[in-house]
């Protein structure tokens, strides 16, 4: 890793929810827990990702997220990532998710681990 990757490093990005990001149990066209997650997984490689070193990748390992609010397909949402801690290659985040409408819909904890992709696949 190179140096930066600090706590209080925050990343935020606004997805806008298509009907692949559906709960597919509702009759509501309404975003699901499953892609909310996937987004703050998906923020936080964002913010990871220029701070790694060629061959680095991060791998999740720990989510602990509750979803509080309704979102309807259509609507945008903001998450946020929060790097909390850095430590033995492992790297634990603070994320959120507010629609839209300004609505907190959903807060969390996040761990990944730095791996090197050419061990992880079995390479070199």
């Amino acid at each position: 890793m190179k140096d930066g990757l600090v706590p209080g490093l925050k990343y935020s990005q606004t997805y806008v929810t298509t009907l692949e990001m559906r709960a597919q149990q509702l009759i509501a066209d309404v975003f699901s827990t499953p892609s909310m997650i996937g987004l703050m997984e998906q923020t936080s490689v964002k913010l990871t990702e220029p701070y790694l070193d060629e061959n680095e990748q991060s791998v999740g390992i720990h989510v602990d997220v509750r979803h509080t609010a309704a979102t309807r397909i259509g609507q945008s949402v903001t998450i946020t990532a929060e790097i909390l801690e850095v430590k033995d290659g492992k790297i634990r985040y603070a994320v959120t998710a507010t629609n839209d409408q300004g609505v907190k819909i959903g807060e969390g904890r996040h761990r990944r681990a730095v791996i090197n992709q050419k061990k992880f696949a079995g390479g070199a």
